[in-house]
């Protein structure tokens, strides 16, 4: 499956250069009125075309905070992350510290049985010009770019696999070469980039920023209202597979395969804090008889994933047994949801065998 959004992916972790942007501006006041607490990505959400996805995510928490608590057990680790973010501020001029909010919207479109092309935007925002960094972003692509006009802005169309090609080329660590040519392969379309305003930053694939541009559409209601349930975590998401996950996973027809294709939504968060990696995933179905059947097939599995990893002596294979035994399930209706905690101790044991 030959995915756009990976693209996008390309360009926001390996040219930060065309991602970055001044802090968008709070709502109106509030006074009078309930005040309902969103994400910090979440006013961003509203400006995404519409998505069958929708992730939003705290950038400036996840730096501050999130990587360095992920990343505690292993200095040398943290080293080479920071290293490599000091790296492309001295190549680019940019602080990829200074990244604040991004909210991704992505379409999912069947091509087949089991083909899905998945297209993306993202919007950006930070405390550096917009403007400033399409220009950085324009330099550093070498030419490799044409210019278009929609809705009376101008977006720079970049072909990533050139851009991608000349950084392979150029990259001091050959490790970071073969991770740029390996998405390469994958890459078979251009990346269009674009300052929404002074203050917003919009990258993605052209056909999605001029979605974004024209604003014509919007996500839907019952999506965006998904985001709420945890608006303090690093990072929430929501998504409507267009025909259950029977076009996205590849399921044979037994039991397990029927609960997953009644799966109508999933949304869910992921946040860092004191006490460890918290995951909150909820499956929601057409009926609640379907979501019955769903959390006793997962019930089933976490008996026998436990059974199956509890006895090994291996660090990591008894932390992965203590995530499946401690995973908790429950039911309401027609919503199944999943609610995990890491402690801090076993991201170490995980994270400190990494070299």
């Amino acid at each position: 499956m030959k995915l756009r959004l990976l693209a996008v992916a390309t360009l926001l972790c390996l040219f930060a250069n065309v991602v970055v942007l001044t802090a968008a501006q709070p709502g109106p006041g509030t006074k009078g009125r309930k005040v309902i607490t969103h994400s910090r990505a979440y006013r961003l959400v509203p400006m995404l075309p519409a998505s069958d996805g929708i992730v939003t995510f705290d950038a400036r928490r996840f730096q501050s905070d999130g990587l360095p608590r992920l990343l505690e057990a292993n200095s040398m680790l943290l080293g080479k992350v920071d290293q490599a973010i000091e790296d492309i501020q001295t190549k680019t001029g940019l602080d990829l510290r200074k990244f604040d909010e991004v909210a991704l919207g992505v379409k999912i479109t069947k091509k087949g049985v089991k083909d899905l092309d998945v297209d993306g935007v993202a919007i950006v925002s930070g405390d550096i010009n917009a403007a400033a960094m399409v220009a950085v972003a324009k330099l550093a692509s070498n030419g490799a770019y044409r210019e278009e006009k929609i809705a009376g802005r101008t977006v720079y169309v970049f072909t990533v696999k050139d851009v991608a090609n000349k950084a392979a080329a150029t990259a001091a660590n050959p490790k970071t070469a073969t991770l740029i040519e390996k998405g390469v392969k994958e890459i078979t379309t251009s990346i269009a980039v674009a300052a929404y305003d002074s203050n917003l930053l919009v990258i993605g694939s052209e056909q999605r920023v001029r979605e974004t541009l024209v604003g014509n559409t919007h996500p839907s209601p019952v999506l965006t209202s998904l985001l709420d349930k945890n608006p303090s975590a690093i990072m929430n998401f929501a998504v409507k597979p267009p025909a259950g996950l029977d076009g996205m996973l590849p399921l044979a027809n037994d039991e397990l395969g029927k609960n997953l294709r009644s799966i109508q939504y999933l949304s869910g968060s992921a946040d860092m804090t004191a006490a460890g990696a918290s995951l909150s995933v909820a499956a929601r179905t057409l009926q609640a008889e379907q979501a019955e059947g769903l959390k006793a097939t997962l019930d089933g599995l976490q008996i026998m994933g436990t059974a199956l990893l509890g006895g090994g002596k291996n660090p990591a294979n008894q932390v992965y047994s203590r995530m499946i035994k401690s995973a908790k399930f429950s039911q309401s209706g027609n919503e199944v949801t999943l609610d995990l905690l890491v402690p801090q101790a076993d991201i170490d044991t995980l994270i400190s065998g990494i070299k």
